[in-house]
């Protein structure tokens, strides 16, 4: 269909024919005219099957003829950034476009001034919890990637945002988009939306499996690849690229990952052309220079880069995936080995995807199979629009056996169906106490009719529903979360503040416990370090046979604790075990071990490191807003801790570390030349600092100008004063 055949505004028209859109995919033409109208749609359809589109185009449209807001929500951060830089080529219509993912205890008063707020879910469901007045001009709600209601993390957060927004404002319209799901006709049903659902592609997929040098395909062809056929992944590899193509592997672990890349390398650096070769060093040096400490462990992944391989899992510093991902998709990178977490991420297609493993290590239940909608999102990588006609989505298999297995299992197989995660307690109980905070429900009756309106209940008996809240319910007025009065229930103080922080109820419990006890014990930051670490809100590091000294070290400091250590018998202790190792890691992050020393001592990857500074950082926030509460006198100790987690730095740097684009490094730098506080720096000749060692001229003038010394010589430049 046309773009003109559809009834958009003329000038939204004129944005998308700048963009070379012309026309709408099929089920983009299916659904946009239910959408235009004002109806609630939901969309499941393939990757790259141009969702997206529909939902930005029912946005501009409806906020520019209607006024009002948007709100989108997605779940991970690099997507708000893709879809933020997505809908700001509409801005020339005069719609502002904001982005928030990050605090969650802020109310964010600054987005009242956007037309469209793009959000993760985590931050939606803050957003509510602070109950902002510009939530009820919301005129469009998108939920992307709505099947993640699926997920225990992610999904009750979806389900009662959703639920509020509808309750808060029965006019908003729901846009869901949806990967291809089996009861994607329930998530409609629930929603009251119009289902538009299509297996269409905008590149042909092919799925097959390689067994014996040939790959058989779901359409019936075949292809024959020469070869040592024991080298089958280096087969497929080679033939893609050697065609002009890229590779997308997915392998089950992070170690495979980097093993792969190693031997692909040289594989993949035989076939690359010398401009090839030139621009692989450019993004070689930008990777380089992202990396504030040089770490051992991310050298390999430099020295693949140069080979025109990359691997990518979350270990990863943010800032290096998303270098790796921007050179896949600039033609630079020929080939990325990848654990499944890049499948639900980023839109990166490739020529060709292999799925190597189909199976993966559960530590309850050993080795099990993956889910087959985690395949389809994989094997719905491949295929580049605008560059390939077809994509081809390849397994391998060890005999003929496994390859039938295969097709039956996974390519002809449909995708399970989603259930709803709303009705643990843990979800329960946060998301009721979130309720009762900010007096979206006051009594029993309310609550029972609030969670009868999410996907849950579509999905459980009524007796269910109301037996799982009032044991939430008295959990939370057990704990002191809420309180009973003649009407109904109201959050304690306690409780507004554990809601407002966006923690887990049983981390509050703990964090206070711990404060409690801190006005009669002597502390040290390992004190607080291990209680926040013992909080649900942390995932805390697995415990390895050569962890012995875990225990060792716990018999010598256990008088510092704050909360109590089980029997050694039980199977509680393994857990404190891994706590308290979680806070011995961060232990030495704070005095300034090397991301070296912390990969090699506690096997993990420098980006592990920072996502468990940001979880710790944001608890030891929530701590310090309970220590007002709980004991005052603690709160500068906390604020001082809080400030050497985020910058990984000892006691004696925070002055040094106060000043913008000094980390720790260079704030040890500094010290070790003799300027131990800001003070010390005033005055000193712009060319005395140029000269220490990774402070060189340009951090040196920023130095200067934050002090106010713009005067190279390092003398203060006063303003004339106006009269």
């Amino acid at each position: 269909m046309k773009i003109e055949q559809v009834a958009l505004d003329p000038q939204i028209q004129e944005i998308l024919a700048k963009q070379g859109i012309t026309e709408l995919y099929p089920p983009q033409a299916d659904a946009l005219p239910y959408a235009l109208r004002g109806e609630h749609v939901v969309l499941s359809i393939p990757t790259a099957a141009g969702k997206s589109l529909v939902a930005y185009l029912t946005i501009v449209q409806r906020l520019t003829h209607e006024g009002g807001k948007a709100l989108y929500i997605v779940p991970l951060r690099a997507l708000a950034r893709e879809k933020y830089e997505d809908l700001k080529a509409f801005t020339s219509l005069g719609i502002t476009i904001g982005i928030s993912t990050g605090d969650l205890d802020e109310s964010d008063v600054r987005l009242s001034k956007y037309d469209v707020i793009v959000c993760t879910s985590e931050k939606a469901d803050s957003l509510l919890r602070h109950g902002l007045q510009w939530l009820d001009k919301i005129r469009v709600l998108v939920i992307d990637e709505v099947h993640l209601i699926h997920d225990p993390t992610r999904g009750p957060a979806l389900e009662v945002i959703i639920a509020q927004i509808k309750a808060r404002n029965p006019a908003t319209q729901l846009i869901a988009l949806s990967a291809t799901i089996k009861n994607a006709v329930e998530l409609a049903d629930w929603l009251g939306g119009k289902l538009v659902s299509s297996n269409w592609r905008p590149v042909v997929l092919k799925e097959g499996v390689f067994f014996q040098n040939t790959i058989k395909y779901n359409d019936g062809s075949t292809k024959c690849i020469t070869g040592d056929t024991k080298q089958a992944l280096e087969l497929l590899v080679q033939e893609s690229v050697n065609d002009g193509g890229q590779t997308l592997v997915f392998v089950n672990n992070r170690k495979s990952t980097v093993s792969l890349a190693n031997r692909l390398s040289p594989i993949v650096a035989r076939l690359l052309t010398e401009a090839d070769k030139k621009d692989l060093k450019k993004l070689v040096h930008s990777i380089k220079h992202e990396q504030p400490e040089v770490v051992g462990i991310e050298q390999t992944l430099v020295q693949n880069v140069e080979h025109g391989v990359a691997f990518h899992h979350a270990g990863l510093e943010s800032s290096h995936r998303r270098l790796v991902e921007q050179g896949f998709k600039g033609h630079l990178i020929k080939c990325i080995i990848a654990t499944p977490t890049l499948a639900a991420g980023v839109n990166i297609p490739a020529r060709r995807v292999i799925i190597r493993d189909l199976w993966r290590y559960d530590e309850n239940f050993g080795m099990t199979p993956i889910p087959i909608l985690e395949y389809k999102q994989q094997a719905g990588r491949a295929g580049r629009p605008r560059y390939d006609t077809v994509g081809e989505a390849i397994t391998i298999a060890k005999d003929g056996n496994q390859r039938d297995q295969i097709f039956y299992n996974y390519i002809l197989a449909d995708t399970e169906p989603i259930y709803s995660k709303l009705g643990s307690q843990a979800a329960l109980r946060m998301h009721l106490l979130a309720a009762v905070a900010t007096q979206f429900v006051h009594n029993t009756e309310e609550m029972y009719r609030f969670i009868q309106s999410t996907f849950y209940a579509y999905q459980t008996n009524e007796f269910t529903i109301e037996k799982e809240v009032d044991e939430a319910v008295e959990f939370l007025l057990e704990h002191q979360f809420i309180e009973q009065t003649n009407t109904g229930y109201v959050s304690t103080l306690f409780g507004s503040r554990t809601s407002s922080l966006y923690i887990d109820p049983l981390s509050a419990i703990r964090l206070k416990t711990a404060l409690e006890r801190s006005t009669t014990k002597q502390t040290t930051s390992l004190s607080f370090l291990h209680a926040v670490c013992s909080t649900p809100d942390v995932r805390s590091l697995y415990l390895r046979g050569v962890d012995s000294w875990v225990e060792e070290k716990a018999n010598r400091m256990k008088q510092s604790l704050l909360l109590d250590i089980p029997l050694a018998s039980t199977d509680e202790y393994e857990w404190f075990l891994s706590d308290l190792k979680t806070a011995f890691l961060l232990e030495d992050w704070i005095e300034e071990k090397s991301y070296d020393f912390l990969v090699q001592k506690y096997t993990i990857w420098p980006g592990d490191v920072h996502t468990l500074v940001e979880r710790v950082e944001w608890l030891l926030h929530a701590t310090r807003e309970f220590a007002r509460m709980y004991n005052f006198s603690s709160v500068t100790d906390l604020t001082n801790l809080l400030v050497r987690v985020q910058n990984g730095c000892k006691e004696e740097l925070l002055s040094l570390i106060s000043l913008k684009g000094i980390g720790r490094v260079r704030a040890r730098a500094l010290y070790r030349e003799g300027f131990k506080t800001i003070n010390d720096l005033r005055g000193v000749p712009l060319e005395r600092l140029a000269k220490i060692k990774m402070i060189g001229k340009t951090v040196a003038k920023n130095i200067k100008q934050q002090l106010g010394e713009d005067d190279l010589s390092g003398n203060t430049t006063l303003r004339r004063s106006k009269r």
